[in-house]
């Protein structure tokens, strides 16, 4: 059994792809400082696969503390890095913590990766990384264009860090994930998205819908798109977590044709915010209060996904849609308004 160091496992992707892992017979261990993540996660995540799960709190910028783990674990056969500081809003904000934060915990699990002899890495990159493209969908050899926001500019730095690590150390095998817009919950209902004030799109108008929130805002309606909202690639979080599992396998059993190869997770298909909203009224029956409001600073108009190339090389297909979608993020979004309810009852 293959032992996967899954970073940020406490995580909204992390903790999906934990399960996806140990569905598929991985041993898994999880570092997780909780600073972004949540111990509710990894509760959530032994209740569905059956066992414990061991997460170290450590903060991957602290070098001694990293490697730990790795002494900890001298079997490690694998890394999936997700570790990262994610909102663009914040990053536009404070782009030196953004720096200090994803730089620093990248060159340091690389670093041990070197010093234990770990050849297996996958790492959690963004769609960002294409800024505004010329046209589309975009392909992984589309050339990047300048990063809308300090958060996009980790992803392309953090992608020229990993290829440059990989080409001198010939042993050792790369992937990068460029994933799109993730959405969604487990089908289960045990595990989704723990973020109090979340910024990605999907969790707001749940929130909105569910009361927690009295409106939401849609940033823009004067793009130069079908309804002038901003378009993306929604990908539901079960079918990304896949990817990383397959990714995986494809490295550790030489399927790969370089020591560094690159991966678009999407659906391919671009859904607009308001297109978003109206498939979310329709799998709810719940009429959503927004309002249009200014642009954004860091927002992309248009992007969504070739994926081509993980369906024909990693075996990789989605197999939810964008209502999968909707209705798994609304069933998430209940299920913690009723444990917030049995609680106060309680």
């Amino acid at each position: 059994m293959n032992k996967i160091l899954v970073t940020g496992g406490c995580g909204y992707i992390g903790g999906h792809t934990i399960v996806d892992l140990i569905e598929n017979g991985f041993e898994v261990i999880s570092v997780d400082d909780l600073s972004r993540g949540s111990m509710k996660m990894m509760h959530g995540i032994e209740k569905l696969v059956g066992k414990k799960v061991k997460n170290y709190k450590v903060d991957l910028c602290n070098l001694d503390d990293t490697e730990a783990i790795f002494q900890d674990h001298p079997d490690i056969t694998g890394i999936i890095h997700f570790a990262a500081f994610k909102s663009v809003p914040e990053s536009v904000e404070d782009p030196l913590m953004y720096f200090r934060n994803n730089f620093n915990s990248l060159m340091n699990i690389l670093h041990c990766a070197a010093e234990f002899d770990v050849n297996n890495f996958v790492f959690s990159s963004s769609c960002s990384v294409y800024g505004n493209p010329q046209s589309l969908p975009v392909t992984e050899d589309f050339p990047f264009q300048e990063p809308e926001s300090p958060y996009a500019r980790t992803k392309q730095v953090g992608e020229a860090m990993c290829r440059d690590f990989t080409f001198i150390n010939k042993h050792f095998n790369t992937i990068l994930l460029r994933y799109f817009n993730p959405a969604g919950g487990h089908p289960s209902g045990i595990i989704g998205e723990f973020m109090e004030k979340p910024e990605n799109v999907v969790p707001v108008i749940t929130q909105t819908a569910i009361g927690k929130r009295n409106e939401m805002t849609v940033f823009g309606a004067d793009y130069d798109t079908r309804d002038g909202s901003c378009i993306r690639d929604y990908i539901h979080v079960c079918d990304i977590a896949n990817a990383h599992t397959k990714a995986l396998q494809y490295i550790i059993e030489d399927r790969n044709k370089s020591n560094c190869e690159i991966f678009n997770l999407g659906t391919g298909d671009g859904v607009s915010v308001l297109e978003l909203i109206a498939a979310f009224e329709k799998v709810s029956g719940v009429k959503l209060n927004y309002k249009i409001g200014p642009r954004r600073a860091g927002d992309v108009i248009e992007v969504y996904a070739n994926n081509n190339k993980a369906k024909t090389l990693l075996g990789w297909e989605t197999k939810y849609g964008l209502e999968d979608m909707m209705s798994t993020a609304w069933k998430w979004e209940q299920v913690l308004a009723q444990t917030k309810q049995e609680s106060i009852g309680g």
